[in-house]
């Protein structure tokens, strides 16, 4: 009698291991596989329109739009490139530079500042609102508002290469 329990014991507990592993792996691909559909967050890439309030791309070839945030030290961490990007961006007289925060205007404008970044064209917007899911981000949109491409995170030399080449 003991033996029987002891076997039945063991088959309910295989059993719950077996369950719980299904589980575990089905929330791991739901998440890492097949994207997370709750969140309705979507990353803006290439081929896509995008409208920044108060920004009209027909002024210029190329614009820049640097999504950051106050906060994201993958920002405050980036700033010496960017100092370098908005160097890019001044020697090419078809490109254009705007920040993007959802941070409001002056406070914005001051940790901009305060990452030594010169930037004349900084806007309010909600980043989910032009499809930028994480900071930083940078779009290069074309002069018909058309993504021609979209770097994320903070970026490696070879990156930051590609961004300041892409300008020219």
């Amino acid at each position: 009698m003991e033996a029987k329990k002891l076997r039945t014991t063991e088959l309910a507990a295989n059993i719950a291991i077996v369950v719980v592993a299904l589980l575990v792996i089905a929330v791991v691909v739901k998440q890492n596989l097949l994207g997370s559909t709750g969140s309705g967050r979507h990353q803006v890439s290439a081929g896509e329109k995008i409208s920044v309030p108060g920004v009209d791309w027909s002024g210029h070839d190329k614009t820049v739009v640097l999504a950051i945030s106050q906060g994201c030290h993958f920002c405050s961490e980036s700033a010496p490139f960017y100092q370098q990007l908005i160097q890019a961006v001044r020697a090419n007289s078809d490109a254009h530079l705007v920040a993007v925060l959802p941070q409001e205007d002056a406070e914005a404008r001051r940790y901009v500042e305060s990452l030594g970044l010169k930037i004349d064209d900084i806007r309010k917007v909600s980043l989910d609102s032009i499809g930028v899911s994480g900071t930083p981000t940078l779009v290069l949109v074309d002069r018909g508002g058309v993504v021609k491409k979209v770097w994320v995170g903070q970026l490696p030399a070879e990156r930051e290469s590609e961004v300041t080449s892409s300008l020219r």
